[in-house]
């Protein structure tokens, strides 16, 4: 095997080369997100506000198809430091057939209630004709997106970060210089509105996955597909869902959190479902760039506990919470200093932008803090610990924050939702610290009949 060096070389150094090259993935990917929300806000505030009501399907598809490569991520970087070649191979090539026929399951089902879906959110029938055409074409991808997740983790857990970046950025910068040429027609190409900005985004998602088949034909990985009935390993499956499927709902759960805190904005207006969703938005500059640290230390964590080098794992840890907390305090800087501006890239509305900016400043209340639960679910996962992440994860997104948003908005009106981020981010904090001294610093070794 040729990744010894995740298990020699000195912990910052290696969590800094494994995770830069995810990071500045991240922002590419969190600037392609700005970018095309930017865009079709030109078109309308209809259009931006469909965007956001179609997020929580479209996050759905995204979290099944990245949880499971992440249950697949845990297992192979395992299997990779047990130096067990036959198992990393079987792996692999599971996880790219069970995931493929998850993004054809979500495409099946996902375009068609699509219509239903947005009615239980809003009455205007413009804003449910938008969503509609853009969710028909975005979603006909999930079968594209769900391959090339699956790759994109298969590379991580060979230690190939920067074949990674490349992959994906390609196909992020590919989405944002069509997002205007085919949204306004610029060039020989018509108008296409809203459909424009969601064929941009499957173009972009297409490039991706030619570009990972043609670096694994060239064979720049040490890993080998197999897709024969020898390739399957039930016992490999059932590994790559435990950790996939609460990976899954870790992602999952905050598509249930948005649409739940949109049914409690809308009593009051539109405005301030229109705000969260430019929120969430804003967000993944911040949290997208964490994951990067979390994608960086996750195969680094998970092979580290395959060679049962136990010290490792806790200093892999300690150092991916210092670099998320910096990320985060950024990002608190800038929300509390810019408020205005960043609302602005997305409405020219004084309403929206008022309300936008307070609603920036209290949820970034919580940002710092919310470093070390999000640190604790990717170490977790690494270890093939899913089900006490989705714990952290569902007090993040239902346990805690739903019932806190509700209660708060009872006394303090909509503002009172935007202070149940902080709330939650405190506790869940407290949680996931007191879950990783039993589980990250005072644990049991591997078993060594699992390698």
């Amino acid at each position: 095997m040729q990744q010894n060096f995740m298990k020699t070389r000195p912990v910052l150094p290696l969590v800094l080369s494994m995770s830069l090259p995810m990071v500045l993935s991240m922002l590419v990917s969190s600037l392609y997100n700005i970018v095309d929300s930017y865009y079709v806000a030109r078109i309308s505030e209809d259009a931006m506000t469909a965007l956001s009501l179609v997020y929580p399907l479209q996050n759905l598809i995204n979290a099944v198809t990245i949880g499971f490569s992440v249950g697949a991520n845990a297992v192979i970087s395992y299997y990779l430091g047990a130096q067990n070649s036959q198992k990393v191979t079987a792996a692999a090539s599971q996880s790219i057939l069970w995931n493929a026929l998850h993004g054809l399951v979500l495409m099946l089902v996902c375009i068609p209630v699509m219509p239903f879906f947005l009615a239980m959110f809003t009455a205007d029938q413009a804003v449910i004709d938008l969503g509609v055409r853009y969710a028909r074409i975005a979603f006909a991808f999930s079968v594209v997106i769900a391959a090339s997740m699956s790759l994109e983790k298969i590379f991580q857990a060979t230690g190939k970060m920067l074949m990674t970046m490349v992959c994906m950025m390609s196909g992020c910068l590919t989405n944002i210089l069509l997002d205007p040429v085919l949204i306004f027609g610029w060039g020989p190409f018509p108008a296409m509105g809203i459909e424009g900005a969601a064929i941009a985004t499957g173009v972009g998602q297409v490039l991706s996955l030619v570009i990972y088949l043609v670096l694994y034909a060239a064979r720049k990985i040490p890993v080998r597909l197999r897709f024969d009935r020898e390739s399957i390993d039930w016992a490999i499956t059932r590994k790559m869902y435990a950790v996939g499927v609460p990976a899954t709902l870790n992602m999952a759960l905050p598509s249930l959190l948005i649409s739940c805190l949109n049914i409690i904005l809308a009593a009051y207006s539109e405005v301030y479902v229109l705000v969260l969703g430019v929120y969430y938005k804003l967000q993944t500059f911040l949290y997208l760039p964490a994951s990067g640290i979390v994608q960086g230390m996750r195969p680094i964590i998970g092979y580290n506990y395959g060679a049962r080098e136990e010290g490792r794992v806790r200093r892999i840890f300690l150092t991916g919470l210092s670099l998320s907390v910096g990320i985060m305090a950024v990002g608190t800087v800038l929300c509390w200093a810019i408020p205005g501006q960043l609302i602005g890239l997305f409405s020219t509305s004084t309403q929206t932008v008022a309300v936008g900016s307070t609603a920036l400043r209290i949820i970034s209340i919580g940002f710092i803090i919310s470093a070390v639960s999000v640190i604790s679910c990717g170490a977790l996962e690494g270890l093939g610990m899913g089900g006490p992440s989705l714990l952290i994860s569902l007090l993040r997104y239902v346990l805690c924050i739903l019932p806190a948003a509700f209660g708060f908005s009872l006394v303090w009106g909509p503002v009172g939702v935007w202070h149940a981020f902080w709330f939650t981010e405190v506790i869940a904090a407290a949680v996931s610290w007191q879950i990783c001294r039993r589980k990250v610093f005072t644990r049991p070794k591997p078993d060594a009949a699992a390698a």
